[in-house]
């Protein structure tokens, strides 16, 4: 990304920790969430091309890109905690938000705890309504809601995770989300983002993110327009996206097919229709 088409900022949350941002462009804002162990900088497609429509943010967790990284704060509830501090330190409002992965997990909890005062629209891309499959079977309730993990192999991913001393390990679990011929040197770099989270500290963010979070109640109470983004060769399971479809009463969905990219990370492989979708959406 042309780093002079955008500003490198930090804040300061209420704990005391200095947190990263990239701003671009002017009007309608858009907070762009990154995933488990991403960064704003992958976000890199979106800000080039939405920037000249939207006020465009897109922000590092701590822990994760450029942000401080502490030894404490790796819970839902501290990362929209964080959000709120953003939305206040930069006095926005009619908000929109999009998180990719965990971060819906993150604008789930920050409706949660803060509700829609601050917010206009929302995009969920390709994230599971409910982890905690300690509750149920891993039948068609897995399926439909997109439960990824056993207790046992979530222990055992979270385990090699955290003695990635080599960073192979991260290295198979990003191959395994994009096709076999996507350019070596993208995955490289997308490891080299995920890379710049201490691996311990993105084990325990993993351990909470999945170990007994439901977020069903939570987006039934939803009541603004909401963009649900799956897809439809992703790991996680595409009918989880119906279900959050049903069940948000002003939502839309859209599902990438295989040929489009349709994989998890399908604003880094179809660009295009991604940034097409978004700015549809928000107007």
């Amino acid at each position: 990304m042309n780093t002079m088409s955008y500003l490198s900022k930090f804040f300061k949350t209420n704990d005391g920790v200095k947190l990263h941002y990239i701003e671009a462009g002017k009007g309608k804002p858009l907070i762009m969430l990154p995933g488990w162990s991403q960064t704003a900088e992958q976000y890199k497609y979106q800000i080039e091309k939405l920037s000249s429509s939207y006020r465009v943010i897109a922000l590092d967790y701590r822990g994760h890109g450029d942000s401080e990284k502490p030894d404490y704060g790796y819970r839902m509830s501290r990362l929209a905690v964080d959000l709120h501090n953003l939305l206040t330190e930069l006095e926005l409002n009619d908000v929109n938000l999009l998180g990719h992965s965990m971060g819906c997990c993150v604008i789930w909890s920050y409706w949660d705890l803060f509700g829609g005062k601050q917010l206009s629209k929302l995009i969920f891309v390709d994230e599971t309504p409910f982890n905690a499959f300690l509750q149920v079977s891993l039948g068609k309730e897995a399926e439909q809601f997109g439960i990824l993990f056993t207790l046992e192999n979530l222990f055992e991913v979270v385990k090699r995770i955290r003695n990635d001393y080599d960073e192979s390990y991260t290295r198979e679990l990003i191959g395994k989300m994009f096709p076999h011929d996507f350019p070596k040197e993208q995955i490289d770099w997308i490891i080299q983002q995920n890379c710049k989270m201490p691996r311990n500290l993105a084990a325990d963010l993993l351990y909470e993110t999945n170990i007994a979070l439901d977020w069903r109640d939570v987006v039934k109470r939803i009541n603004i327009p909401v963009l649900i983004i799956g897809a439809r060769d992703s790991q996680m399971p595409w009918r989880s996206q119906v279900w959050l479809h049903e069940h948000i009463s002003d939502s839309r969905l859209e599902i990438f097919e295989k040929e489009e990219g349709g994989r998890h990370f399908m604003f880094i492989e179809n660009p295009e229709k991604f940034n097409h979708l978004v700015a549809d959406f928000i107007g």
